[in-house]
């Protein structure tokens, strides 16, 4: 998948961000980044936009746009919510889903296969998140779109992460194939339960994503 200048940018951003490369407060410079990035101002306030949903920069008024500080306890609390959300969208689409959209589901899926193969978390990143993205939508709870779109928003960064952790990418494949089978075979407690362990960090992942987040919060 061909990534626009304005989702290089961020993505170069995020990373610098989540691996301590820009500190929290460090202000982020729209002339410098221009230069740095060989781009023109439209992609910068694009990205910025959108690093400010996620929580990840905070614009002040008449000062300019710095690095937040969000803590662990904090993005661990939110993963929780989202793997709830997740969960009732699985639980939904299991019940409710079209064959034009398991069409679609199953379309995402092989994407999914295609980008690991590749070996590149990035673009596996995307085309998990159109699975995901198909997965809501079959719910037919709009309400509940909007809700689980809102928390994915925030937390897409750190999603985006943990796809960098070894092995996470295979692992995550075949998560999104249990998933794809529970929601094809009509089994609404399996789905939901599967996208809701695929979300919720804990074990093992939570010492991964603990580790990958040093750099990035002081109250490591």
């Amino acid at each position: 998948m061909k990534r626009s200048n304005t989702q290089r940018l961020k993505d170069s951003l995020e990373d610098d961000i989540i691996n301590g490369r820009l500190s929290p407060g460090a202000r982020l410079d729209p002339e410098e980044l221009a230069q740095r990035f060989s781009v023109s101002r439209t992609p910068i306030r694009e990205a910025i936009h959108q690093l400010t949903a996620s929580g990840l920069v905070t614009v002040v008024p008449k000062k300019g746009t710095f690095v937040a500080k969000m803590g662990v306890e904090q993005l661990i609390e939110m993963f929780e919510v989202m793997a709830e959300l997740e969960g009732m969208c699985g639980r939904l689409a299991a019940r409710r889903i079209t064959s034009a959209e398991l069409a679609r589901l199953g379309d995402a899926l092989k994407r999914c296969e295609a980008a690991a193969e590749n070996g590149d978390p990035d673009e596996y990143y995307y085309e998990n998140e159109d699975f995901h993205q198909c997965i809501y939508r079959a719910s037919h709870n709009n309400f509940l779109v909007s809700e689980a779109n809102q928390l994915k928003q925030r937390l897409k960064p750190y999603r985006r992460l943990q796809l960098q952790v070894r092995h996470r990418v295979s692992n995550s494949l075949q998560e999104h194939r249990d998933i794809y089978e529970a929601i094809e075979a009509g089994r609404a407690d399996e789905a939901e339960d599967a996208m809701r362990q695929h979300v919720l960090i804990q074990g093992e992942r939570f010492s991964d994503f603990v580790a990958s987040m040093k750099k990035f919060s002081d109250s490591l």
